[in-house]
């Protein structure tokens, strides 16, 4: 799902227009992108949990030349999924399976 099926998906079960649930989302968003900015965590209950990690530096490799390279460490995001979405997720994949 992309944010503008997302957006329809929203409008539709809320009885919103699209502009009005666009503005909906953006501020979702937005708002969970601040607060990882911030170094917060972000809990959606039922749903998972956004956080910030940091990775170390490390020595990494040019796939095409084989050199070694300085890789610079960074901040990367980390969902951890609700009990809810993994029992979902597993309860569709036995059913499939």
């Amino acid at each position: 799902m992309i944010k503008s099926e997302l957006v329809i998906n929203v409008a539709e079960k809320n009885n919103l227009t699209k502009v009005d649930a666009e503005r909906v989302v953006s501020t979702i968003l937005d708002t969970i992108k601040d607060a990882l900015i911030k170094g917060n965590r972000v809990e959606l209950r039922g749903f998972g949990v956004l956080s910030v990690r940091t990775r170390k530096p490390r020595i990494g490799r040019n796939p095409k030349t084989g050199a070694k390279v300085q890789v610079e460490g960074k901040r990367v995001p980390f969902f951890k999924a609700g009990k809810s979405v993994n029992d979902a997720l597993n309860k569709k994949a036995k059913k499939g399976a």
